[in-house]
């Protein structure tokens, strides 16, 4: 199994990292490690241009919830045309433009995987308390970007998977002081969750939002 993953640093990414090197082979990228950075599409074309081969699993694993010190919103008045720009730009933009140019490296003739780290509080049918506005709307648009992205893969990769995946509260550097009260888990759980999830999919799932249970999170 030849794995990638886009956001090797993050919490998430470098534990996926680990559980995924017991697997095969592994690639990471990060901007930290490799100058990547996910909201300029020329640093994504360079980094995945850069790269040969196919690879059965691609994960991006970016994402902020807080950007130039703006935590999430809490009420309509706290919100900027600033700060919904830059929670696009990260969280949606971004792995969009990843997605873009990883689809080239999924095989054409069996079964792969391209997953992206969403979160619950993007899906709109399950918003019961509002506020976190930017971070809210952009997850909701990743997992509207994913949804076109997984329809249009399957006319070239007709075994192609590609996801939005929700891995719970975790124990990582995403502004700690907003877990408080909300049970978290460690990385190294989370990434073994989402590789559960990932191994149950198949073609047929492509297009959708699970949790790290493998529940459907609706939209």
């Amino acid at each position: 199994m030849r794995s990638l993953v886009v956001g090797a640093s993050g919490g998430i990414g470098a534990a996926l990292m680990r559980a995924l090197n017991a697997r095969g082979e592994v690639v990471g990228l990060s901007r930290r490690d490799d100058g990547l950075e996910v909201t300029d599409e020329a640093s994504v074309a360079a980094a995945l241009g850069a790269l040969e081969g196919v690879f059965d699993l691609i994960v991006v694993a970016t994402g902020a919830l807080v950007l130039d010190r703006r935590g999430p919103e809490k009420t309509l008045k706290a919100v900027t045309a600033e700060g919904l720009a830059a929670q696009f730009a990260v969280n949606a933009i971004g792995p969009a433009l990843v997605a873009k140019h990883a689809l080239r490296l999924l095989p054409r003739d069996r079964v792969a995987k391209l997953a992206v780290l969403s979160a619950r509080v993007g899906s709109i049918g399950d918003n019961a308390l509002g506020g976190w506005y930017g971070y809210r709307a952009a997850k909701a648009a990743l997992n509207q970007l994913v949804r076109c992205a997984a329809i249009e893969a399957t006319r070239t990769h007709p075994q192609s998977v590609l996801v939005a995946l929700h891995p719970g509260t975790v124990e990582t550097g995403l502004a700690p002081a907003l877990r408080v009260g909300h049970p978290a888990v460690a990385p190294e759980v989370a990434a073994t969750n989402l590789l559960a999830v990932l191994d149950s999919l198949g073609p047929a799932d492509t297009g959708g939002f699970f949790d790290w249970q493998g529940r459907v999170v609706p939209w």
